[in-house]
């Protein structure tokens, strides 16, 4: 979920008519919005005029609205591409994104962004995994499988450790992200049953999560621990074994039940 994210938006000058921002909404988060006459210094309050054509007085006591982005930049597949990079930006170019061009993957950087469509896509077959393989991060729509492929390159180019981290909150997808990552990786590099590895490290889950997870208002099986797994590689580059390094149990969220 994103809690929060710093504004990178510069000071601007006095705003004219037209100019388009973002106002905050008890439910909508963020709405669009335009000025409908020229602000001046001193002024203490906007005029704005909303999607549905009533106008309202927005008071400017904590600063001006974050503006928007030109829709030339709508759907971007980079966050660090847009000109301002805001919440509302953030979230608006998400929304585009998913629900527009069925997309829900973004970079921002060298991070990936996952949205979880809570269903099953055809985006991760082997077809795809050939599309990416040799491929540059900066020549593909973001996926998982750039992610690993970059770290796949840097490993097999540089003979260096790399690390690919996955967070996110309960019900994110988390385990499912990683384990499209040790698909790839067990593709890509030629192992002789591609899926055992992968399989003999998801086999583990049943027994972490008997003792730790839990119960919780948003999800019934919710993991109440992180994991370190450590995949190791022969130097073909071929998947020759896996280990759980770290297990990271957050005993408190286990050990008592919570109201509700």
């Amino acid at each position: 979920m994103l809690t929060s994210v710093p504004y990178f938006q510069t000071p601007s000058p006095p705003a004219l008519i037209g100019t388009r921002v973002w106002i905050p909404d008890p439910e909508e988060v963020w709405i669009p919005a335009k000025l409908s006459q020229d602000f001046k210094d001193g002024d203490n309050s906007l005029l704005l005029q909303l999607g549905s054509g009533m106008e309202l007085h927005y008071s400017i006591g904590n600063g001006l609205p974050p503006l928007r982005n030109p829709d030339i930049l709508e759907g971007e597949n980079d966050l660090t591409a847009l000109s301002y990079l805001h919440e509302p930006a953030v979230l608006h170019n998400l929304h585009i994104r998913f629900l527009e061009s069925n997309s829900i993957y973004t970079y921002c950087g060298i991070v990936l962004v996952a949205i979880n469509p809570y269903e099953s896509l055809p985006i991760y077959g082997e077809e795809v995994i050939d599309a990416y393989s040799g491929q540059n991060v900066a020549d593909m729509d973001p996926h998982i499988f750039s992610v690993a492929e970059e770290a796949y390159r840097q490993m097999t180019r540089e003979q260096q450790n790399q690390s690919i981290i996955v967070s996110g909150e309960s019900g994110a997808g988390k385990t499912v992200t990683a384990k499209f990552a040790m698909r790839y990786f067990a593709t890509v590099g030629g192992t002789a049953q591609e899926s055992s590895v992968e399989d003999r490290v998801l086999a583990t889950c049943p027994i972490m999560e008997a003792i730790g997870n839990a119960k919780t208002t948003r999800n019934d099986n919710s993991s109440r621990f992180g994991k370190y797994i450590e995949i190791d590689f022969g130097p073909r580059g071929d998947i020759v074994g896996a280990s759980m390094r770290t297990y990271l149990l957050e005993k408190s969220r286990v050990i008592f039940q919570v109201p509700e």
